[in-house]
């Protein structure tokens, strides 16, 4: 039971890593555009499935469509997805460059990575709930004993504390990140 919770906790981790990965915060970052979607040929796919992504200096995204003919969608995607980048048609290839991070730009960014880390902790707080609840029927049910239950929340609860502690170190980190770029 306790490695199931440790997974779970961890899967919450890797997520609010990668959504602070997506941030734009002043440096090229292939994560910025890789997952945004477009309209192809009828269906809806990622750029990544679609094009090479690169980052040929640390202000500069390049993305090199496989299919020339799909270079308007994915600049009408970036457009519409509305993350501060503004994509130029190079006819080969697509340049965006990012721009410098304003002061009132770091705040709502800093804003952004907040309520990530507040719902990665709601999350975690939902999975406590879930596995002290199942802690709880096992008790009730006889199949362990009051003592193993007793152990067993204090154990979810020391997993809970470390990830919360974690998540608050990931954005304290993102935090200093955003602030001296």
């Amino acid at each position: 039971m306790i490695n199931e919770l440790d997974s779970s906790l961890q899967k919450i981790i890797e997520h609010l890593k990668s959504e602070f990965q997506r941030l734009q915060i002043g440096r090229a970052n292939t994560s910025l555009v890789e997952d945004i979607e477009l309209e192809v040929y009828g269906a809806k796919s990622v750029i990544k499935n679609n094009a090479n992504i690169s980052c040929p200096d640390a202000k500069t995204i390049k993305i090199e469509p496989w299919d020339k003919n799909i270079l308007q969608e994915i600049e009408k995607a970036i457009l519409a997805k509305n993350i501060g980048i503004n994509p130029q048609n190079m006819g080969e290839f697509i340049l965006c460059p990012i721009p410098p991070m304003t002061e009132e730009r770091r705040k709502l960014i800093i804003k952004t990575v907040k309520e990530q880390a507040e719902k990665s902790k709601i999350s975690i707080r939902n999975i406590r709930q879930d596995f002290l609840k199942k802690v709880k029927k096992q008790k009730d049910e006889k199949e362990i004993s009051e003592d193993e239950q007793k152990k067993l929340d204090k154990q979810i609860e020391e997993k809970i504390n470390d990830k919360n502690k974690q998540i608050e170190e990931i954005t304290k980190n993102k935090e200093n990140d955003i602030l001296n770029i």
